[in-house]
């Protein structure tokens, strides 16, 4: 037995089939007619208070720390539009990666991506403000962060072509991680970086006293720097050396 009667859509009146017909004709005409929806890019906000990100951690800020900073990283795909990087408000991608940090200093994650992510976009400004990022972060833990700093000198070498840039990230290197476990190629940076500014004689100092304190032990290391030393005691004495 049906509860309901079902009814024919021939029995609908003519008058409101026609109405229906013309409301839907009307409705794919102005929807044809608007112009696309532009997809626009939403403003990173500041993060939260450190107070506020320790509550929400709920005893775990490692995972915290990283959720957010996946979350960073997704930033520049938002539903319906790609950012580019140099769009980005940097100063508050430095504050995001302050933020991680600060939640998780063993991480690695947050110089990763200020030295090898962020510091690749074509805008000399953002790039100097992620080098500067890492710099600082450094200066706190230097035997833990000194491999991004590192890298940071390559890009301020490199893409800045910022060699006093270059060399002050290169020499707080030296200064600041006088442990065995750091590599001596990291250590020498400072040195290679002084003889291409044409400083020689700096160069031939330093080097020479690296190479008489016995930090590097390594033959292969040391037969290269002997190499390197004798190349600039000849660039010193050439007369028609030139500075690059």
């Amino acid at each position: 037995m049906r509860l309901v009667d079902e009814r024919s859509w021939k029995t609908v009146p003519r008058s409101v089939l026609v109405i229906l017909g013309i409301a839907f004709a009307l409705q794919i005409t102005w929807h044809g007619t608007q112009p696309r929806p532009e997809a626009r890019a939403k403003d990173l906000s500041s993060p939260p208070p450190s107070i506020v990100l320790e509550a929400l951690s709920l005893g775990d800020p490692i995972f915290l720390a990283y959720a957010l900073l996946l979350r960073l990283q997704a930033f520049d795909n938002q539903p319906g539009i790609s950012i580019p990087f140099k769009d980005l408000d940097y100063a508050r991608v430095n504050e995001w990666l302050e933020a991680c940090l600060k939640l998780d200093p063993s991480s690695q994650y947050p110089l990763l991506l200020a030295s090898t992510v962020y510091a690749q976009v074509p805008d000399e400004p953002r790039q100097r403000l992620m080098l500067d990022f890492v710099y600082r972060s450094f200066l706190n833990h230097p035997m833990h962060r000194w491999p991004w700093l590192a890298h940071a000198s390559v890009v301020a070498r490199h893409r800045l072509r910022d060699l006093p840039l270059a060399l002050n990230y290169a020499q707080a290197i030296a200064d600041l991680t006088k442990d065995p476990s750091v590599p001596s190629w990291a250590q020498q940076m400072h040195i290679f970086l002084r003889q291409e500014m044409g400083e020689h004689e700096a160069a031939q100092i330093l080097l020479g006293g690296l190479l008489s304190s016995g930090t590097v032990r390594d033959p292969h290391e040391t037969a290269f720097l002997l190499q390197r030393l004798e190349e600039l005691k000849k660039a010193e004495k050439s007369p028609d050396m030139t500075k690059p």
